[in-house]
């Protein structure tokens, strides 16, 4: 039985963006501060009614966590790669803009993409201070990059379901 492959299309704009996107999410997680918010989220409390046992199992289960989180914003920053760079929007000349860039993924790639584009959006929400529906601003720019995300990830469920 062969392995899975799903090939995804974006271009390279939403390419070079989402490149940023993992080169300061990879810093985030590097510094891996529970005091930041956007950490915190992305390490939820496993008892919310024992702040000791919470603690204590997040000590245990932090870094591994985090690294793993980290392993896999790798894992899709390497698929980005535009003839084996990282491509900045500055890099992009107006003609590049829109040209497709393809990413085909295997199977263990497509779940780092799953877990990464979620762990962005988290991120983002707790930026944006999202905890609901409600709490979404359609007249600031940085909500349609966090819509753009869910877009995303949206996508691929769907293309992994098919």
């Amino acid at each position: 039985m062969s392995e899975r492959i799903v090939v995804w299309e974006i271009t390279a704009l939403e390419a070079a963006h989402l490149a940023e996107l993992l080169a300061q999410f990879d810093d985030l997680l590097a510094a891996g501060s529970t005091d930041d918010p956007a950490i915190a989220r992305l390490v939820p409390d496993a008892y919310r009614d024992d702040p000791e046992a919470a603690e204590e199992f997040r000590s245990l289960t932090e870094g591994d966590l985090l690294a793993r989180r980290r392993a896999d914003c790798r894992i899709v920053a390497g698929t980005l790669e535009i003839d084996g760079r990282r491509v900045a929007v500055s890099d992009l000349e107006p003609a590049e803009l829109e040209r497709t860039h393809t990413v085909a993924m295997d199977e263990t790639q497509a779940a780092a993409w799953l877990r990464t584009l979620a762990s962005l959006r988290l991120v983002m929400a707790a930026r944006l201070g999202i905890r609901d529906e409600d709490d979404h601003a359609d007249d600031d720019p940085r909500f349609g990059i966090y819509d753009w995300l869910g877009y995303r990830l949206d996508g691929l469920v769907r293309a992994l379901d098919d």
